[in-house]
Protein backbone atom coordinates (compact mmCIF):
# COMPACT_ATOMS: atom_id res chain seq x y z
CA UNK A 1 0.00 0.00 0.00
CA UNK A 2 1.95 2.99 -1.27
CA UNK A 3 1.23 6.25 0.54
CA UNK A 4 1.52 9.56 -1.24
CA UNK A 5 4.07 11.91 0.20
CA UNK A 6 3.71 15.65 0.00
CA UNK A 7 6.42 17.20 -2.18
CA UNK A 8 7.75 19.23 0.77
CA UNK A 9 8.01 16.07 2.91
CA UNK A 10 9.88 14.26 0.16
CA UNK A 11 12.21 17.21 -0.32
CA UNK A 12 12.80 17.42 3.44
CA UNK A 13 13.74 13.73 3.55
CA UNK A 14 16.03 14.16 0.56
CA UNK A 15 17.70 17.15 2.20
CA UNK A 16 18.04 15.23 5.46
CA UNK A 17 19.99 12.51 3.61
CA UNK A 18 22.16 15.07 1.83
CA UNK A 19 22.83 16.96 5.07
CA UNK A 20 24.46 13.88 6.61
CA UNK A 21 26.42 13.05 3.45
CA UNK A 22 24.31 10.15 2.20
CA UNK A 23 23.39 9.73 -1.44
CA UNK A 24 19.66 10.01 -2.11
CA UNK A 25 18.21 6.72 -3.41
CA UNK A 26 14.67 5.42 -3.65
CA UNK A 27 15.20 2.69 -1.05
CA UNK A 28 16.87 5.09 1.41
CA UNK A 29 14.04 7.57 1.00
CA UNK A 30 11.44 4.85 1.54
CA UNK A 31 13.12 3.41 4.66
CA UNK A 32 13.55 6.90 6.08
CA UNK A 33 9.90 7.64 5.31
CA UNK A 34 8.79 4.44 7.09
CA UNK A 35 10.78 5.47 10.17
CA UNK A 36 9.54 9.06 10.07
CA UNK A 37 5.93 7.82 10.08
CA UNK A 38 6.51 6.86 13.70
CA UNK A 39 6.65 3.85 15.88
CA UNK A 40 9.40 1.53 16.98
CA UNK A 41 10.06 -1.00 14.24
CA UNK A 42 12.45 -3.92 13.96
CA UNK A 43 14.38 -4.63 10.77
CA UNK A 44 11.86 -7.17 9.49
CA UNK A 45 8.94 -4.77 10.00
CA UNK A 46 10.80 -1.95 8.25
CA UNK A 47 11.75 -4.27 5.39
CA UNK A 48 8.21 -5.57 4.99
CA UNK A 49 6.60 -2.12 4.87
CA UNK A 50 9.22 -0.66 2.53
CA UNK A 51 9.20 -3.76 0.30
CA UNK A 52 5.42 -3.50 -0.07
CA UNK A 53 5.83 0.05 -1.33
CA UNK A 54 8.94 -0.47 -3.47
CA UNK A 55 8.26 -3.95 -4.80
CA UNK A 56 11.67 -5.30 -3.85
CA UNK A 57 14.05 -4.83 -0.93
CA UNK A 58 16.18 -7.20 1.12
CA UNK A 59 16.64 -7.28 4.88
CA UNK A 60 20.40 -7.04 4.29
CA UNK A 61 19.94 -3.76 2.40
CA UNK A 62 17.83 -2.41 5.27
CA UNK A 63 20.49 -3.47 7.80
CA UNK A 64 23.08 -1.54 5.78
CA UNK A 65 20.87 1.54 5.52
CA UNK A 66 20.13 1.48 9.25
CA UNK A 67 23.85 1.25 10.00
CA UNK A 68 24.44 4.39 7.94
CA UNK A 69 21.40 6.09 9.46
CA UNK A 70 22.67 5.27 12.96
CA UNK A 71 26.20 6.45 12.17
CA UNK A 72 24.87 9.78 10.89
CA UNK A 73 22.29 10.31 13.64
CA UNK A 74 19.18 9.98 11.46
CA UNK A 75 17.76 7.15 13.57
CA UNK A 76 18.09 5.75 17.05
CA UNK A 77 18.15 2.14 18.13
CA UNK A 78 16.47 0.69 21.21
CA UNK A 79 17.72 -2.70 22.37
CA UNK A 80 15.03 -4.94 23.86
CA UNK A 81 16.35 -7.89 25.90
CA UNK A 82 14.87 -11.07 24.45
CA UNK A 83 13.46 -9.29 21.39
CA UNK A 84 14.95 -7.81 18.21
CA UNK A 85 16.15 -4.21 18.52
CA UNK A 86 13.79 -1.53 17.24
CA UNK A 87 14.56 1.68 15.40
CA UNK A 88 12.89 5.06 15.20
CA UNK A 89 13.59 8.37 13.51
CA UNK A 90 15.83 10.54 15.66
CA UNK A 91 13.78 13.17 17.44
CA UNK A 92 14.10 15.15 20.62
CA UNK A 93 15.57 13.07 23.44
CA UNK A 94 12.91 10.99 25.15
CA UNK A 95 12.52 7.89 27.26
CA UNK A 96 10.74 4.58 26.76
CA UNK A 97 8.42 2.05 28.34
CA UNK A 98 9.04 -1.58 27.43
CA UNK A 99 6.55 -4.41 27.78
CA UNK A 100 8.57 -7.33 29.10
CA UNK A 101 5.99 -9.80 27.78
CA UNK A 102 5.43 -8.76 24.14
CA UNK A 103 8.31 -6.32 23.56
CA UNK A 104 6.10 -3.32 22.75
CA UNK A 105 7.93 0.01 23.12
CA UNK A 106 6.30 3.39 23.59
CA UNK A 107 7.77 6.84 24.09
CA UNK A 108 7.50 8.41 27.53
CA UNK A 109 7.74 12.15 28.00
CA UNK A 110 9.37 12.48 31.41
CA UNK A 111 12.39 14.29 32.83
CA UNK A 112 15.24 11.91 33.65
CA UNK A 113 16.63 12.29 37.15
CA UNK A 114 20.04 13.92 37.50
CA UNK A 115 22.54 11.31 38.69
CA UNK A 116 24.36 11.96 41.90
CA UNK A 117 28.07 12.64 41.66
CA UNK A 118 28.78 9.87 44.14
CA UNK A 119 30.37 6.96 42.34
CA UNK A 120 30.76 8.90 39.09
CA UNK A 121 33.95 10.77 39.84
CA UNK A 122 35.69 11.70 36.60
CA UNK A 123 32.74 10.78 34.40
CA UNK A 124 31.43 13.24 31.81
CA UNK A 125 27.83 12.34 31.04
CA UNK A 126 26.47 13.10 27.58
CA UNK A 127 23.12 11.33 27.78
CA UNK A 128 20.71 9.61 30.12
CA UNK A 129 18.04 7.08 29.30
CA UNK A 130 15.17 6.04 31.49
CA UNK A 131 13.36 2.80 30.64
CA UNK A 132 10.15 1.76 32.38
CA UNK A 133 9.63 -2.01 32.29
CA UNK A 134 6.39 -3.83 32.86
CA UNK A 135 3.37 -5.17 31.00
CA UNK A 136 1.45 -3.15 28.44
CA UNK A 137 -2.36 -2.93 28.68
CA UNK A 138 -2.83 -5.62 26.00
CA UNK A 139 -0.64 -8.11 27.90
CA UNK A 140 -2.16 -7.49 31.31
Amino acid sequence: MKRDVLPEQREAAMQQLRDVGLRVTGPRLEVLKVLREGGHLDVEEITSIARERLGTLTSQAVYEMLKHFLDTGLVTKFDRPGFPAVFEAATEPHHHALCTRCGRVVNVDVQAPTPTRKGLSGWRMNAAELVYKGECPECR
